[in-house]
């Protein structure tokens, strides 16, 4: 990811909401190496703080909602989430919790594009985000799995006004300004029906193969095992042992 710190438009942060934090944190642990700190304030609901020394990389939620999926969720930076989220609604997305302050911390928005791919938008205050880009352990690319490219592109630069480029006409890549953070992957017809659009966040890691075996010994599931992208990356894709997807990839070889 060529961001280097929290952008509007941009991803700036990166949550998990799972059924059992306490067995997410130990899981996340072991594969990451990040120090985890739950928030003992009542009212914040048991949201727990991943870091990488005292360095804030991402974050560990209870499911809030009945039948919410336990996922990973992306979010973007801007500079109006009650604006963006609007946006979205107008452009045919949804508007599934919020816009709402979070203490002194932002104003936040809880979105799904019109496919139904969800994520979030974070306006800062006193919490501008993750402290680390695509150092090991961080947060170092993100991708939209999605079946209408075509709309996709559409929808998101109008709401976001992100470029789209890349070197691959069949990956093209998301930027802001150019500098690209993310891709767009199709689910075609060799994907089973009820996988639906989703964001599926990659953390860089300094050793893919590593990584991965420490995460299935750990208790998780290889998607996707190590592989390298012609003309890219190493990377694998991974399911934690509550259900949730993230990919991982060799930390300096971002798009």
């Amino acid at each position: 990811m060529k961001i280097t710190e929290p952008t509007p438009g941009a991803p700036c942060w990166v949550e998990l909401g799972t059924s059992d934090a306490s067995a997410a944190a130990g899981f996340y642990r072991e594969v990451f190496g990040w120090r985890i700190e739950t928030d003992p304030r009542e009212e914040a609901g048991g949201y727990t703080m991943a870091y990488l020394g005292a360095v804030p990389v991402a974050a560990l939620t209870p499911r809030y909602a009945p039948g919410q999926r336990t996922a990973w969720t992306v979010s973007f930076a801007t500079r109006d989430a009650d604006a963006l989220a609007a946006a979205v609604a107008e452009a045919g997305g949804q508007r599934l919790t919020g816009p709402m302050d979070v203490f002194d911390a932002g104003r936040f928005a809880l979105l799904a594009d019109p496919e139904g791919a969800v994520f979030s938008v974070w306006q800062a205050r006193s919490f501008a985000g993750a402290g680390l880009f695509s150092a090991p352990g961080s947060l170092g690319w993100v991708e939209l799995a999605t079946r209408d490219a075509e709309a996709a592109k559409h929808f998101y630069t109008g709401v976001f006004g992100w470029t789209v480029g890349g070197a691959h006409e069949d990956y093209p890549q998301w930027g802001v300004d150019g500098a690209d953070f993310g891709g767009l992957s199709a689910l075609d017809e060799f994907y089973p029906d009820d996988i639906e659009a989703h964001w599926l966040p990659y953390f860089a890691v300094a050793d893919v193969d590593g990584t991965a075996a420490r995460a299935a010994e750990s208790g998780g599931l290889l998607l996707v095992p190590p592989t390298d992208v012609p003309d890219g990356p190493r990377v694998a894709v991974l399911r934690d042992p509550q259900g949730a997807s993230f990919g991982i990839h060799r930390a300096g070889t971002e798009g």
